[in-house]
């Protein structure tokens, strides 16, 4: 089990959301690339075995009406 310190740690995860690469194994690349002082490969080109993901942006209406209660105004919960 890799033992890592929390500097490290959290400099990988601001490396990680700067690049928009967002997983646990990203994280994990660039801390051990840093560590061993060479650069990360998280260009996909190099593992064309994988499949291509698209991912689009969430639309809030495909969940309204989703909560227990029904849709909920807008201003529910929020005080004046």
């Amino acid at each position: 089990m890799e033992d890592f310190h929390q500097h490290q740690v959290e400099q990988a995860v601001a490396d990680a959301l700067r690049l928009g690469a967002i997983s646990f194994d990203a994280v994990k690349m660039l801390l051990l690339a840093k560590l061993e002082n060479r650069p990360a490969r998280l260009d996909l080109t190099f593992y064309p075995y994988l499949p291509a993901a698209t991912v689009g942006a969430t639309d809030p209406r495909a969940f309204s009406g989703s909560s227990p209660r029904g849709s909920m105004p807008a201003t529910a919960g929020v005080s004046a």
